[in-house]
């Protein structure tokens, strides 16, 4: 048996998460029954794709493998229906299973796909980068972007299980490694604060992907994330606070035309909800600053450029946290403490985003 720890998701479907190295042995496991499975899964990870083929293989499961575009290039409406197209030459019943190797992009999408084919069939995420292991295979959320934003199409539809291959860190490259940790940092501020106090301690040690420190600071990021969706699947409430620094970090990454990464894009966002949280009374500025220091110290960016502003702002319109034109924003009330507020003063918004603008 590898060295695996298992985080267990409750709710009306539970499942478990699995994290650590080896853990690709688990797949015969969670998809017991499974007469076919589609391994859905990007260029870099074919190796992982292949490993995880040949699993269910010797369990007897039928293997068609699907290879999508890489990070969010694959996360299209055009993507998802060439899947499908796989998935009925391949006669896919609701007796199947849709595996997704990779980083987020690409377990968003496989669960986008399972969500979708014959109302919902089973799916099991392989998540091989850090923002896939704490954030987008834990807690059933799937989707696909659109021209309109990111993730507003989707389904709520939670896994069999998670494996999270923490051996696949060492084969990632340094600025993807990186840019995992944001949604980590995220954790801290919104949950646990221990993940913060790991990361000062020694910021090297805490992106060494040989080491111990990082396993444990994604096992703490991945139970905040299993409490919160085990209480609010379907983000009626309590899982909004997992959108901190998301409101403004969804609308750079599609100002950037998603050439940034997800967890760049959400770096500058917290830095921004933390000023946001200060200019409306709620957070002390030590806390505030603490943000960048933190995410300044992972090699992570904290600003943007200045003449951004119109545009960005343009796009959190259509924020998926919105309720008619109100704009509603995680925020901190101190540390560990989230909580989801209108905030519709204009220039409140503009004097924050200057905490950012390069």
């Amino acid at each position: 048996m590898p060295d695996l720890t298992r985080i267990p998701v409750g709710g009306e479907r539970p499942y478990d998460v699995f994290v650590g190295p080896g853990v690709l042995a688990e797949l015969p496991t969670v998809t017991k029954g499974a007469d076919r499975a589609a391994v859905l899964y990007a260029p870099p990870v074919r190796g992982y794709a292949e490993q995880a083929a040949a699993l269910l293989t010797g369990s007897g499961t039928e293997v068609v493998m699907v290879e999508v575009p890489d990070a969010e290039a694959g996360k299209s409406i055009a993507v998802a229906e060439r899947c499908w197209d796989e998935l009925g030459r391949a006669s896919f019943t609701r007796n199947d299973v849709v595996v997704g190797v990779g980083g987020g992009a690409a377990t968003d999408l496989a669960g986008f796909v399972a969500a979708c084919w014959l109302r919902g069939v089973r799916w099991v995420p392989v998540s091989t980068s850090i923002n896939g292991m704490v954030d987008a295979a834990v807690g059933g959320k799937t989707g696909v972007n659109t021209a309109a934003g990111k993730n507003l199409v989707g389904a709520f539809h939670p896994p069999a299980g998670v494996l999270c291959a923490t051996d696949a860190l060492a084969t990632l490259p340094r600025e993807q490694l990186l840019a995992g940790m944001a949604e980590v940092v995220k954790g801290g501020f919104i949950a646990d604060p221990m993940i913060l106090d790991l990361i000062e301690r020694d910021p090297a040690a805490a992106v060494d992907p040989a080491g111990p420190v990082l396993r444990e600071l994604i096992e703490r990021k991945i139970a905040v994330k299993a409490r919160v969706v085990g209480e609010d699947l379907r983000e009626a409430g309590l899982r909004e606070i997992l959108n901190y620094g998301h409101t403004l970090g969804h609308a750079i990454e599609r100002r950037e035309q998603y050439r940034w990464s997800h967890g760049h894009a959400v770096s500058v966002g917290l830095v921004y909800a933390a000023r946001l949280s200060v200019l409306t009374g709620r957070l002390d500025e030590a806390t505030e600053a603490r943000h960048a220091a933190i995410l300044s110290s992972l090699g992570l960016p904290v600003s943007y450029p200045a003449d951004a502003w119109d545009e960005l702002r343009a796009t959190m319109s259509v924020d998926k946290k919105a309720r008619g034109r109100a704009l509603r924003f995680v925020l901190l009330d101190g540390l560990a403490q989230p909580v989801t507020v209108p905030v519709d003063d204009e220039a409140l918004l503009a004097a924050a985003y200057r905490s950012v603008a390069a």
